[in-house]
């Protein structure tokens, strides 16, 4: 079948098993090819053809409302609902984002690119159905790892005490990102093996409709006995507790398994949750292969082995390097104890976790429990170790803010993933940590400049014991410098001068850095010689650095690989203005008051011109200030 024909999914009701097969065959070679190209969540949506199938064979979008949680598991769901056309550019600078987007079609009724989110928006959506008095279905489809967010099991409970009509689509494939973890991800596991328990509860439910019933006491006694036999076979028994119907386990890849239950799901009154089995990755051998996660999402591949092409690289992966770099201090340092919100494989993790399995928790998908399960740890003076991505730790604010900054305890964030990401686009660019870290009263924040800066300050973190300290890290790889043989501290918030220069001053950390030394290269050659400063301690700053400076009076321009509002600039200007330097010329290159789409990290930089020749003409524009202001004296 050309899927590039496909307009819509009402095509799918006239279709027969034979060639519903035929098309999920289709599919899986479609999206085998295309992302071998662009690169994407491979492994998620081969494991949902079957099921994106038949929801929109069994439903009628966007009439009724599918909410698919993280979203990376929706191309299927965007194929059949006309976008197969443009999967060239999928993930690609202006192309096909590759989560659900509202803007993209009217099919898409839910945009996200974390988890556990699609329950609390179903409510949502099916609380304005009832209250306007609508007949749709809203079916959220989440994944057993998603499940164990807590915002998930809080709208659990409220689904079920309100009784609401909604399906809830149980996408089981053991999986989140890495292996799952958690009781609760045991449970699902007996219940994928009680296969029994909902013929035998059905058989058991008609026995007692035929007893005649005695005063009321045999059917209280025949209930508890139904009741038991729930609990002997587990399966169904959490969420029956908590007011749901609970369907399954089905196999998630058979049309006429998930035909029949979806049309009995359909016609049950409340809440109903359908457990379906998948495999991640089903269709391509090395995905289905894959145990570790490896190929949840990928670069490009070549299609005929499943290798991985490699880009080239200077320096090693910066999630390896600090991960690495704990890893043997932790030999050393018996306090250390490493946290993780089911990022052992994207952030590196792995050795940590087979040298020390006693002192590294993957909690699962749960971060405001990773947070304060950090804090617990710091006030029984261990050092707790926090990796976590920068997108995520958004979802721990107030963790970090009450329970880690507030007390003041001694936790060492790293903070992966800081900065523009790319291809993921607006829902996972770290580029918000400085703005709401850098007001907690108590917290250190800082950035190397390459690799070997890093080693040193994953050195600082674990030795400082004057409270929280963050350590922002980026995607990708390092510059591929020397590297000292052994980490040492680092003096909290000192800065060091990269270039000297008397016209004016660069203050940047991190990625921007490389700019900055190349735009004052441009501007050396005009004959304009420019300090560039490694402001590395983003909080607290190098005030005797900052008092040269603007005393000096030197046009200052900051840049920052984050937003504008509240960040590392926006506390330079808090400095000058706190000190009384009122005439200082201060400008501020940053991500600007907008969130920042999927594309190539230098294209997304050149679209809100932070470049090299960018950061040359706002200088140039900070000079002519300064001569205006030296004129009108």
């Amino acid at each position: 079948m050309d899927l590039n024909k496909i307009s819509s999914p009402s095509f799918l009701k006239n279709l027969n098993k034979k060639e519903l097969e035929q098309l999920a065959k289709d599919i899986r070679a479609f999206l085998i090819e295309k992302c071998s190209v662009t690169g994407g969540h491979i492994g998620p949506n081969l494991g949902v053809v079957e099921l994106t199938i038949m929801l929109h064979k069994m439903f009628d979008s966007p009439q009724d409302k599918f909410l698919w949680d993280v979203g990376h598991q929706a191309y299927v769901h965007k194929i059949l609902t006309g976008r197969a056309s443009q999967f060239d550019t999928l993930r690609q600078f202006k192309g096909l984002c590759g989560f659900p987007k509202l803007v993209e079609s009217e099919h898409d009724e839910w945009e996200t690119g974390h988890s556990s989110t699609s329950l609390s928006a179903a409510m949502g959506m099916a609380a304005a159905r009832d209250i306007k008095n609508e007949k749709n279905f809203v079916v959220p489809i989440i994944g057993d790892g998603a499940l164990t967010g807590g915002m998930a099991l809080e709208a659990l409970n409220h689904i079920g005490h309100a009784k609401t009509n909604m399906i809830v689509i149980l996408n089981d494939n053991e999986m989140s990102i890495a292996p799952n973890v958690g009781a609760l991800h045991n449970v699902l596991g007996r219940m994928r093996t009680a296969k029994e328990y909902s013929k035998a509860k059905e058989e058991l439910e008609s026995l007692i409709n035929k007893i005649p019933v005695l005063g009321g006491k045999l059917a209280s006694t025949a209930e508890r006995l139904k009741d038991s036999l729930k609990y002997l076979v587990v399966s169904g028994v959490f969420f029956e507790e908590l007011g749901f119907k609970y369907l399954g386990p089905i196999d998630g890849h058979d049309f006429e398994a998930l035909e029949t239950t979806l049309s009995y799901a359909k016609k049950v009154k409340g809440p109903v949750l359908l457990h379906v089995i998948t495999k991640k990755g089903k269709g391509y051998k090395p995905a289905e292969d894959d145990t570790i996660g490896n190929w949840h999402g990928t670069g490009p591949y070549k299609m005929e082995t499943g290798a991985f092409v490699k880009s080239e690289t200077r320096g090693p992966a910066w999630s390896s390097l600090i991960a690495e770099t704990v890893r043997k201090i932790s030999h050393e340092d018996e306090r250390i104890v490493t946290i993780t919100p089911a990022m052992p494989v994207g952030s590196k993790l792995q050795g940590i976790q087979q040298d020390f399995p006693k002192r590294f928790f993957d909690v699962g998908i749960a971060e405001q429990h990773a947070a304060t399960m950090a804090a617990g740890l710091a006030t029984q003076k261990m050092k707790p170790f926090l990796a976590i991505y920068s997108t995520f730790l958004q979802r721990a604010y107030d963790q970090v803010l009450h329970d880690i900054a507030r007390p003041n305890l001694n936790v060492f964030i790293g903070i992966d993933r800081a900065g523009l990401v790319g291809a993921d686009g607006e829902t996972h660019q770290g580029v918000f940590d400085i703005a709401f870290l850098r007001h907690m009263p108590n917290m250190t924040i800082m950035m190397p400049k390459d690799e070997n800066e890093g080693q040193h300050m994953v050195k600082t973190a674990i030795d400082y014991d004057g409270g929280p300290i963050a350590l922002r890290y980026p995607r990708g790889n390092g510059l591929g410098v020397p590297m000292d043989d052994e980490p040492m501290s680092l003096p909290i918030g000192s800065w060091e001068v990269l270039r000297e220069g008397k016209d004016a001053a660069i203050l940047t950390f991190g990625t921007t850095i490389p700019m900055a030394m190349e735009a004052a290269n441009i501007l050396a050659q005009q004959g304009i010689e420019v300090e560039v400063v490694n402001a590395r301690f983003i909080k607290p700053m190098d005030e005797d650095m900052l008092h040269r400076i603007l005393t000096n009076r030197m046009p200052v321009l900051t840049i920052e690989e984050a937003v504008l509002q509240g960040g590392f600039g926006s506390g330079v200007l808090e400095f000058a203005h706190d000190h009384s330097y009122l005439n200082a010329i201060i400008d501020r290159m940053g991500i600007p008051d907008q969130f920042i789409e999927h594309g190539n990290v230098d294209q997304l930089l050149a679209e809100i011109h932070m470049t090299a020749e960018d950061t040359v003409a706002r200088m140039h524009v900070l000079l002519q200030q300064k001569q205006q202001v030296g004129l009108n004296k």
